[in-house]
């Protein structure tokens, strides 16, 4: 299994309504270091199973990935997902925590 679908097989594990973060799936793919090459496993990511929007920036942040922020922010309100002021997912009341 190479290291991007370790990656996509830990997003399809985030149940709708949470979040991880990139350095999060790096972690728990035992490559704590590699939060960069998550991050390019969810932008080339075309497989609709896999549920990118649901991985984000450290901090909450959303990224460009597949499909903007735009579009990847509707997605996660429509899952319930809360967001901060500032526009960040606020993942102390969703993140994911790899159960």
């Amino acid at each position: 299994m190479s290291y991007y679908e370790k990656v996509y097989a830990l997003a399809r594990r985030i149940p709708p309504g949470q979040a991880a973060t990139y350095g999060q799936l790096a972690l728990m793919t035992g490559s704590p270091r590699a939060s960069r090459v998550v991050g390019g496993a969810m932008a080339a990511c075309s497989d609709p199973t896999v549920p990118c929007h649901r991985v984000l920036g450290k901090g909450g942040v959303l990224r460009e990935g597949a499909f903007g922020p735009g579009v990847q922010r509707s997605l996660l309100e429509a899952e319930g997902v809360p967001f901060t002021p500032d526009g960040r997912v606020d993942l102390s009341r969703c993140r994911w925590d790899g159960s």
